[in-house]
């Protein structure tokens, strides 16, 4: 499950406002990643993939390659398939809070007690919306999808509704970024406006520079005695480039959600990726 980290909400540029053709592309330096988690106090893995140049970064390689439940990142796949698929027609598709059949619990989200358009219930992780998307989608056209992404270990056992939640799918923040990069560059064969619209959900912050875009994740959110790993996964699109990325930590007290972002844009920054101008990135 997931607390969502959209915290910029700007009117979206024009898509090649932001990725006009750049020739110079710059190295990445050399930072200290670690640094950034022991500031945190969080034991986690960060992964990040140069586009262009196909050069990784990793903050704990052992753990990149580890697979965790995805909670909702698996929003993302989840939406490509609702549009791919036709159950759900466009961002603004509406379903209808239906608090009889799914009372709210104590530790929701306010946001979530509503009904709830593709876009609003993805930018506030709407839990119920998801699960419901997925019992339109049912399990063989689920499946089908899931095998065609290569997500994870691909397994949708424990339930149509409650598979990347409390049962078997598993992905690494390796696989995430891999799976990212293959949905921004439409790999997966699905229409262009499928992945247009999803792109468009995503964006969770925007300047005349660059556009961060991504989903962030909590699995075991509300659920009392289990291991709980906290995910964010997206890309930045900056002048031509693309950085796709992930990171998960666990979650053992409550300041460990809200380090998610902190540390994405923290190594982001050092990275000079999040520079106010061009001219500022190193």
């Amino acid at each position: 499950m997931n607390s969502l980290f959209r915290l910029f909400a700007h009117a979206t540029l024009p898509l090649m406002t932001l990725l006009g053709s750049s020739n110079a592309h710059a190295e990445l330096p050399q930072i200290d990643i670690g640094a950034k988690f022991r500031e945190q106090q969080v034991v986690g893995t960060f992964v990040l993939l140069d586009g262009r140049t196909g050069e990784y970064l990793r903050h704990d390689e052992k753990r990149a390659a580890q697979r965790y439940l995805p909670a909702s990142t698996y929003k993302i796949p989840n939406s490509l398939i609702a549009l791919e698929t036709g159950v759900a027609q466009d961002k603004n598709f509406e379903l209808e809070w239906d608090k009889t059949r799914v009372p709210r619990q104590p530790w929701w989200p306010a946001a979530w007690a509503q009904n709830h358009t593709l876009e609003s219930a993805l930018q506030n992780s709407a839990v119920w919306y998801y699960q419901e998307i997925a019992r339109r989608i049912g399990p063989e056209r689920m499946q089908t999808y899931v095998d065609r992404f290569n997500y994870g270990n691909r397994d949708i056992s424990g339930g149509i509704d409650q598979f990347w939640l409390t049962g078997g799918l598993r992905v690494s923040a390796n696989e995430q970024v891999e799976f990212l990069r293959r949905f921004y560059m439409n790999q997966f064969g699905l229409a262009d406006r499928t992945v247009r619209i999803t792109k468009e959900i995503l964006v969770l912050e925007e300047t005349a520079n660059y556009r961060l875009s991504g989903k962030s994740g909590w699995a075991g959110l509300g659920e009392e005695g289990v291991p709980q790993t906290g995910w964010l996964v997206g890309y930045l699109e900056r002048q031509g480039d693309v950085y796709y990325f992930a990171l998960n930590v666990d979650i053992r007290k409550s300041q460990d959600s809200a380090a998610r972002m902190k540390l994405v844009r923290g190594i982001l920054e050092d990275l000079g990726l999040m520079a106010d101008s061009p001219d500022d990135a190193r």
